[in-house]
């Protein structure tokens, strides 16, 4: 599971990926501008939000084929009430949710949620901070780009280098 970093106003926000495919942003780090000192507390905050939850169900509407409609639309109509309290746990567990999830660690531990997803609650926590986030993960990108191009090259010079050697050696040895 290789994981990155990126920075932003002085917070250091980790990204992982299981499949290469996805990327997952710590929601845990990005809370930490808002709340160093709890962090769980500013995440829970933002899924009360009728807007989140709407947000929240439509991605994975889009993306999870078995993504819990029902359970989706109880949420949907409690979602923005003094009352809801929603943890990104009880999220997962009742509607088989996959674009946010919870890793257990000392270190790598932490809510995670998919790019798209993160970037909405950096939003929200920060038009500013999101921005810079934007930023750092775009040079995140360009950079792997850069490396995987690089590759690339390689191997295609090492192929020529590889087809040379060996179409000289059956020219020598055919009579």
């Amino acid at each position: 599971m290789p994981k990155e970093t990126i920075h932003a106003k002085g917070v250091e926000i980790g990204i992982y990926t299981d499949d290469f495919k996805n990327e997952f942003i710590s929601l845990t780090d990005i809370a930490r501008y808002q709340n160093v000192d709890d962090p769980r507390f500013v995440i829970r905050n933002w899924m009360r939000g009728r807007d989140t939850i709407e947000f929240l169900g439509v991605w994975e509407e889009l993306h999870n084929p078995s993504f819990k409609r029902a359970e989706f639309g109880t949420f949907k109509e409690q979602a923005g009430a003094h009352r809801f309290v929603i943890s990104p746990e009880k999220w997962i567990n009742k509607t088989g949710a996959i674009g946010i999830i919870n890793k257990r660690g000392r270190h790598n531990g932490g809510t995670y949620a998919h790019s798209d997803i993160a970037m909405s609650f950096a939003t929200w926590i920060s038009p500013e901070f999101q921005l810079y986030i934007m930023k750092d993960y775009r040079r995140l990108k360009s950079d792997e780009n850069s490396r995987l191009s690089l590759n690339w090259n390689l191997n295609r010079e090492i192929s020529k280098i590889n087809y040379r050697v060996h179409t000289d050696a059956i020219l020598k040895n055919t009579p």
